[in-house]
């Protein structure tokens, strides 16, 4: 059994809201972080994607967001980086680690299979079903620029001869503070796999091979009503830790939760559902509203939030499915957080 972690949450702050409520703007938004830094969360996030769900740009918005707040971690839930130019971003990033005094935490990701996920790969020029092996390419490249400095990566999609942020006039390469800032891989296998039994455990220990080898912590979401699944995956995230040597019990384990905090049930409920169908018209019509997050009120709330403590997560990302954004954030802390806080809810795995 490792150390007992501590309960941490953080706020997504819909970076995709300005575009669709009239009341929440992007000067809201970061208005939002401060609220949100002030209320006591441990961090803020924002959101990514190209046009099929348009939003503002997550690195921009982070690097404003980072001169708004002093105290709370700046994380992305999360970035899709398979279209992205590795070296850029490594730059961008760490550009930004700079900024926010060594606060970012990189939560990249691969790209859901949504209609509207491969044309934005079409668009690129990219082939969609290269896609992993263009983001595990990629996180090498980023990672050895962020803790070497330089890199010589070789690979089918990326090769690099020498290459690094220094020219020999500056004082060293440009770097983050971090180094480097700790990577969160996201990964939904249950998301993307309808296949039962072996292939599904397959999919799963692939998953859990990928965040082992290059990340400092494990991002899910979307299956609220299934903890046994998350206790399943942990497990098998022991099982390939053991297989290679390496130690499971170091990573972070985070969780994004979309929920409604209501007077009633019903009432949430349809808040919620009203939410989520402008936020993501594609997924919400394909999927099981209730397996975003909870809706409800605040003692139902709090204990789907134990349940999935107890299940193994460290780190809750909270985004709020409703239209009343400050209205949400100052509920969830008022009525929520104070009871997570106070029972000392802390995982020993």
């Amino acid at each position: 059994m490792g150390e007992a972690k501590p309960l941490e949450f953080g706020v997504n702050l819909n970076n995709r809201e300005p575009l669709i409520a009239r009341d929440y703007s992007i000067s809201d938004l970061l208005d939002m972080s401060q609220t949100v830094e002030g209320l006591g969360f441990d961090s803020v996030w924002v959101g990514d994607s190209l046009f099929s769900k348009p939003r503002y740009e997550a690195i921009s918005l982070l690097s404003a967001i980072s001169q708004r707040t002093k105290r709370v971690k700046l994380g992305t839930a999360c970035l899709v980086t398979s279209p992205r130019n590795p070296l850029y971003l490594a730059m961008e990033w760490a550009t930004l680690d700079v900024l926010s005094n060594g606060r970012t935490i990189f939560g990249p990701c691969a790209g859901n299979p949504e209609v509207g996920v491969k044309r934005e790969f079409a668009a690129l020029g990219l082939d969609f079903d290269k896609r992993f092996g263009i983001f595990e390419e990629g996180l090498a490249v980023i990672r050895e620029l962020w803790t070497a400095g330089k890199t010589s990566f070789h690979g089918e999609h990326f090769n690099y001869d020498d290459v690094a942020f220094f020219s020999g006039t500056e004082m060293g390469p440009l770097m983050p503070i971090q180094q480097p800032p700790p990577f969160w891989i996201v990964s939904n296998p249950r998301l993307v796999t309808n296949a039962a039994d072996e292939k599904m455990v397959q999919t799963m220990k692939k998953a859990c091979r990928r965040v082992l080898k290059y990340g400092e912590g494990w991002m899910t979401c979307c299956r609220a009503k299934h903890p046994e699944e998350l206790i399943e995956q942990l497990g098998y995230f022991n099982d390939v830790a053991a297989e290679t040597g390496d130690n499971a019990d170091r990573l972070t384990v985070s969780y994004q939760v979309t929920l409604n905090i209501g007077d009633s049930e019903e009432s949430a409920r349809k808040a919620f559902g009203e939410y989520i169908g402008k936020y993501y018209p594609e997924l919400s019509k394909a999927m099981d509203l209730s397996n975003w997050g909870p809706v409800g009120t605040p003692e139902q709330i709090i204990e789907w939030f134990r349940t999935f403590a107890a299940a193994g997560v460290d780190h809750f990302i909270c985004r709020f499915g409703s239209l009343d954004q400050f209205g949400q954030v100052e509920r969830f802390a008022r009525d929520i957080l104070p009871a997570l806080r106070a029972g000392s809810i802390s995982i020993e795995r």
